[in-house]
């Protein structure tokens, strides 16, 4: 399977800059330069009457959210995802994500939580996970002020973001609060480990690469120990039933591939409904991509339609 003709015109781009890996980079240079990249690489998202910065508390601090309302939405309390950017679980942010979750609240018709949650390698596992279950709590709590609707509940997230919402969809499940009525992972980590046939086929040259995976995970976790904890690697996870229902958007040359297949595959097997698309010729990114990358706009569109889906049926 060949790349798709935008998608290799990209890389070729994006390849023949030079630049210094990753890891000896400035830490701080390297989060503006990540940061600066997606944002170049994406269309502002739609113009809302209505978004706003806040910082809620946590279990480490507060944490810096950016919650969006869609225009026009339909009279009544609003269903409520809560978004996690992708990020290595070392870069980027609100900003790099700002566009997607403009579209999602529209495109979706539902209140958007945009978690900023803290980054490694100044905080390590589990303290970007607590970030994460704590600002889904707060935004369940708080769905009466934000005109929100507590039975609808939906978690998201892209890369690291995604490994933070099949986490949460875990513990929901375990606790038996909230009702999750859709997990939208869009190609996520679930596994801590490199040992896959995609992590081998898409090592280098598709813009994720498997070095800089290793490098983001021995970033993010204290030990090896650490690599088969469920609550930082889902795929670890004894028990899946109960856990909410999963769409899994995957790239076709990407290292994560065999993570996002892998965890589909364990979720049906535990009896939970499972919507897995792959997008042929793409690569690591291509969600955020929507000014170069028309299978952007397609997997947006999908995964809009599949959380109104779930809201409807919640």
């Amino acid at each position: 399977m060949e790349l798709h003709p935008q998608t290799q015109e990209l890389l070729d781009q994006m390849n023949a800059v030079e630049a210094p890996p990753a890891w000896e980079q400035p830490l701080d240079e390297l989060r503006i330069n990540f940061n600066d990249l997606v944002i170049s690489l994406g269309l502002p998202g739609p113009q809302l009457k209505r978004v706003e910065n806040r910082n809620i508390p946590g279990p480490h601090g507060a944490i810096p959210v950016r919650i969006y309302w869609p225009d026009d939405a339909a009279a009544g309390p609003l269903p409520v995802l809560v978004h996690f950017h992708g990020s290595g679980f070392v870069v980027l942010g609100l900003d790099s994500h700002d566009n997607v979750c403009r579209e999602l609240a529209q495109g979706a018709g539902c209140i958007v939580v945009a978690v900023d949650y803290r980054k490694a390698p100044e905080n390590k596992f589990p303290k970007p996970t607590d970030d994460a279950w704590a600002a889904t709590q707060w935004a369940v709590e708080n769905c009466a002020e934000l005109g929100g609707d507590a039975a609808r509940i939906a978690v998201t997230g892209d890369s690291a973001g995604g490994c933070l919402a099949a986490v949460v969809a875990q513990r929901a499940a375990r606790e038996g609060a909230p009702n999750i009525a859709l997990q939208l992972l869009i190609y996520p980590v679930t596994d801590m480990s490199d040992d896959s046939d995609s992590y081998r086929r898409f090592a280098d040259g598709f813009n994720l690469t498997a070095d800089l995976m290793r490098w983001f995970v021995r970033s993010y976790l204290n030990s090896d120990d650490e690599r088969s904890d469920p609550t930082a690697a889902p795929l670890r996870a004894a028990d899946l039933s109960g856990v909410a229902p999963a769409r899994i958007i995957t790239a076709s040359h990407d290292p994560l591939l065999n993570d996002g297949i892998a965890y589909g595959e364990k979720l049906r097997a535990a009896g939970v409904p499972v919507t897995h698309s792959d997008y042929a010729g793409q690569i690591h990114g291509f969600w955020n991509f929507s000014a170069r990358i028309d299978a952007a706009h397609e997997a947006r569109a999908e995964a809009c339609a599949a959380l109104r889906e779930a809201f409807a049926g919640a």
